[in-house]
């Protein structure tokens, strides 16, 4: 007689967070604080700060969106989120260097995991700056490098539809 030992598999979708040098990459299930987010990037030295929140939206392609479910590969995911922000920073450091820019000073990427219902936020991204055309473009590249490279998977759940036949898709759809 065989017996079958049923383990579960332990989630690769965890909280996680990487801080260094008044930055944060931060991975959570609970909703995210925007005005918390916004104020641990500030800085005396910063005349501008960029905050970008991504948010779940009610519809998609015509369907009705009930609610967003994220999953991560979370230890690759912090670490990708912080690379993108030290490179980031390096690649604003260089043209502040030569003259032609101001470096941003701070950065903080907060994405949330597992159900995101319509109207909340998913991602938050603060950037503060001295001048805010460096924190614009920042964040701008911060979130279109995120949504590419950090292994986030959403999935959408749609009024009226089996919740079973729901996909998981890239997070840059």
């Amino acid at each position: 007689m065989s017996h079958t030992i049923s383990t579960p598999i332990p989630s690769t979708s965890i909280e996680a967070k990487v801080e260094w040098e008044g930055n944060v990459c931060v991975l959570t299930y609970d909703t995210l604080d925007v005005h918390g987010i916004t104020s641990s990037v500030g800085d005396d030295g910063a005349g501008a700060t960029v905050v970008f929140i991504g948010t779940t939206r009610n519809s998609f392609k015509g369907k009705v969106v009930t609610r967003l479910e994220y999953q991560a590969y979370s230890k690759l995911a912090i670490r990708t989120m912080a690379d993108i922000v030290r490179n980031t920073y390096i690649k604003q450091a260089v043209k502040a260097v030569s003259g032609t820019t101001h470096s941003p000073i701070r950065y903080a990427i907060h994405h949330r995991l597992g159900v995101v219902p319509v109207g909340e936020a998913s991602i938050v991204i603060a950037v503060s700056s001295p001048h805010r055309k460096e924190a614009f473009l920042a964040c701008e590249q911060i979130l279109e490098e995120v949504k590419q490279k950090v292994p986030i998977w959403k999935r959408e759940y749609y009024e009226g539809e089996d919740e079973k036949s729901a996909e998981w898709k890239a997070n840059y759809s």
